[in-house]
């Protein structure tokens, strides 16, 4: 393609030449990263081409015509970079949420991943932990007449399972990747759909002055502030013997428990009770609105008033629900990983008997290194390498 390959590391202008007819596909910027120092571990060779589609189809084109060459599945490089020890399983969850992330906070939480944020926390607790190990395996080969577990061990199991709860206990990062869900409920004709349209700057909604019109849920995913939030408008909530109505009110009851945040249009003592709760007084451009009860935010979807204010408010509950951008976040499967790994740690410092003890670590340690993808996850690389981009 390229004739004489340059050094190491080092870019070289090449001319691109079908191998079969000799044919000049363009001038192109060559480097070659000589493994087990590149992206996969392996020998690779990159072409920095022209961009344009033809450019590209016509490279392509001649690669496809040399014998043994084939294009990468999704995920490809980066799973050879997995499974020869250029990244961790963590790390390749960061690449793909920065791949597919649409925000400054969802970049700057999946470049922390990517990085190798988590993974060097993750070294740190596998060393203590290993310590934990090795201390347990020495008291069975050594202290025979004593099956006690040494209280230096256990403090040291309650210590390093009290820190992976702290981290528990912190912000997820769904919120962040998924959106901050922020339901708008309350009785027919209360503005609910008026208010996601004004929100949105688009008529997402129908609006109407017939009682329930709306009769399933709308979803519109959109930025606060920075903040990705799911917008959800809801079924108004009254008795019904419309059956697709009362699907509906199902459907917007269940969305109210799951909801982050619950901007309630209703009457203030009718509002579910609710730990993120926004009581909104709607249609307040009306005469015989613009007295707003106590406790409440007077808003008009006509007029814009209470807007600005309504949406501050949803911006800073939505907010602390995010991890700061500086800090690691977990997802569900790291969570639940860690999860384990913690509650082996309380079985080993609970339990007095010191095998035992050893077994339960011998099990966090199982968990910490599923975590970082050591074992038995397969199907877990499966789901994650196939949300790459073709190659990637």
């Amino acid at each position: 393609m390229c004739g004489a390959l340059p050094d190491a590391r080092v870019a070289g202008l090449r001319e691109l030449r079908n191998p079969a007819t000799g044919e000049l596909l363009d001038q192109a910027l060559v480097l070659r990263f000589d493994g087990p120092f590149s992206a996969t571990g392996e020998d690779l060779v990159e072409f920095q081409c022209h961009g344009g589609r033809a450019v590209v189809d016509a490279v392509l084109a001649a690669l496809r015509g040399i014998a043994g060459l084939r294009e990468a599945e999704p995920g490809e490089f980066t799973r050879r970079a997995f499974a020869n020890g250029r990244v961790d399983l963590t790390e390749a969850e960061g690449l793909a949420d920065l791949i597919e992330a649409e925000t400054e906070s969802q970049r700057k939480a999946a470049l922390a991943l990517a990085e190798g944020g988590l993974r060097k926390q993750i070294g740190l607790w596998q060393e203590r932990l290993l310590a934990l190990s090795a201390g347990a395996e020495r008291a069975i080969d050594y202290d025979e007449d004593d099956e006690a577990v040494d209280p230096a061990l256990a403090a040291g199991c309650a210590h390093l399972s009290g820190e992976l709860r702290e981290w528990l206990g912190r912000p997820r990062i769904e919120p962040l990747k998924d959106g901050v869900r922020v339901v708008i409920a309350g009785p027919p004709n209360a503005g609910k759909s008026s208010l996601l349209n004004a929100i949105a700057g688009d008529e997402r909604a129908i609006v109407t002055s017939v009682p329930g019109t709306t009769r399933d849920h709308i979803e519109v995913p959109l930025a606060i502030d920075g903040v990705p939030v799911l917008l959800t408008d809801t079924a108004g909530l009254r008795a019904s013997e419309d059956a697709v109505e009362t699907i509906g009110i199902a459907r917007a009851q269940a969305l109210i428990e799951a909801a982050d945040v619950l901007l309630w249009l209703g009457d203030p003592p009718d509002a579910p009770d609710h730990p993120r709760r926004i009581l909104i007084h709607p249609k307040v451009d009306l005469p015989d609105r613009r007295q707003c009860p106590e406790g409440s935010t007077g808003v008009s979807a006509q007029t814009g008033e209470g807007l600005t204010v309504m949406l501050g408010r949803v911006g800073d509950l939505a907010r602390a629900l995010l991890p700061a951008e500086d800090a690691i976040a977990f997802n569900r499967r790291q969570a639940a990983e860690i999860s384990e790994a913690a509650d082996a740690l309380d079985a080993a410092f609970t339990t007095g008997d010191v095998v035992i003890a050893a077994e339960a670590l011998r099990q966090a340690r199982a968990s910490f290194d599923r975590l970082t993808g050591r074992a038995g996850m397969e199907d877990v690389l499966d789901a994650l390498f196939g949300r790459f981009c073709l190659g990637k």
